[in-house]
């Protein structure tokens, strides 16, 4: 473990069948006016919305509702929802659905207050935070992005073909998220595997990286363990609510912030993933999913003592009479035969992608140095080929 790390997550999570009576504690630490923040609609037909009502008006809230938030939030939705919070005050931002709307909401939270355009200023720019920030609390309806307890937030600008993520510091964690697995057996086939995926590419980001003896990668090669039995019993049976429980705290933990501590961390695949969405607007785990073969394939070579790792920890590669080339090889065989197994998309085509998207998809692929290598455009451009 030879990282220099501090880690500090100040988000109280509360879990299970029953979590959503706690909000009703949590109310009470803000003040008066809440944005209630949501997607299309489908909490109305599964009755959280209800009960999320019901807990706010007990308390006392004055709600000012924000709704219409889509999978993939714009950069118009996000300066809709500042232009609300701002006129109303707003003391608390909860944010209630999956990832993109709690990334939504906190994308309000920094910028709301902002002096200029938050998406020219904490996105574009990265600029530090310099002015007030609205709290934000969570109750989670869909598992994978992980956005539930901690400070990403990603941004879509159509106009500009970009897609952006910004993970800021812990101020902007949520202050408290509601995790109820049972809230995740409405979400559409589609949607839960891509989560699935989404928390598994999670965690090969961060694995993926450096070479020490790391107590963060035994902790990562257990929760890609357990990801995989839960995600074919999910995908069998959706309300079998241990393997969903067991998803959902996957999901959690994959992206909290806990397992990148002593970790360079990579991030490529989502840096091209999230350029594919920007041209095609697809969901995020099946941009990631149609992408990550390729990487690894390309990538092995570079760090092929992990990749070894990889095969015999997570997929019990019998290395016995194989080179290491052929170990990590058979590794990388059974991760995409698991994908095959449980339905997520394995060719960019299947999303929508032509070759002749490919300049904007490399122009909007941030290149970062966390992994094994550093890819060039030419690089990016052959991944994509491969990824068809």
């Amino acid at each position: 473990m030879l990282g220099s790390f501090t880690y500090c997550n100040p988000c109280r999570l509360h879990f299970g069948p029953k979590a959503l009576d706690d909000l009703a504690g949590e109310l009470k630490t803000y003040g008066p006016v809440v944005m209630l923040a949501y997607g299309g609609g489908s909490i109305k037909k599964t009755g959280v919305y209800d009960q999320v009502m019901k807990a706010l008006a007990d308390a006392g809230k004055t709600v000012v509702e924000l709704s219409g938030v889509m999978s993939n939030p714009t950069v118009e939705k996000m300066r809709e929802g500042c232009a609300l919070a701002r006129e109303n005050d707003v003391d608390l931002i909860l944010a209630v659905g999956g990832g993109s709307v709690i990334d939504y909401a906190k994308a309000v939270s920094v910028s709301a207050w902002s002096d200029e355009d938050g998406w020219e200023k904490y996105f574009k720019r990265t600029t530090p935070i310099d002015n007030r920030i609205i709290p934000v609390g969570d109750v989670l309806t869909m598992s994978g992005t992980g956005s539930e307890m901690n400070a990403g937030s990603v941004l879509s600008s159509h106009s500009e073909h970009l897609k952006i993520g910004h993970v800021f510091g812990s101020d902007v964690i949520p202050q408290f998220a509601i995790v109820n697995p049972e809230l995740t057996f409405t979400v559409p086939d589609y949607q839960m595997k891509a989560g699935i995926f989404d928390a598994f590419n999670h965690i090969q980001e961060q694995y993926f990286s450096g070479t020490d003896d790391n107590v963060s990668d035994y902790v990562m090669e257990g929760l890609m363990r357990s990801l995989i039995h839960s995600s074919r019993i999910a995908v069998a049976d959706p309300t079998d609510y241990e393997a969903r429980s067991n998803i959902s705290w996957v999901c959690t933990w994959a992206l909290n912030t806990f397992v990148a501590c002593g970790k360079a961390t990579d991030w490529e695949v989502h840096m091209i993933g999230q350029a594919i969405g920007a041209v095609t607007d697809a969901t995020h785990g099946m941009t990631l999913s149609a992408v990550a073969p390729a990487y690894y394939r390309f990538i092995m070579p570079y760090g092929l003592p992990k990749f070894v790792r990889f095969a015999t920890e997570v997929w019990g590669v019998d290395p016995q009479g194989k080179t290491d080339e052929d170990i990590a090889s058979c590794g990388l065989d059974a991760m995409e035969a698991w994908m095959r197994e449980i339905g997520v998309v394995m060719h960019a085509s299947e999303l929508g992608l032509t070759e002749d998207m490919f300049d904007d998809v490399v122009k909007g692929t941030f290149l970062l140095g966390g992994g094994y290598k550093k890819l060039t455009s030419d690089e990016v451009r052959s991944i994509l080929k491969e990824s068809m």
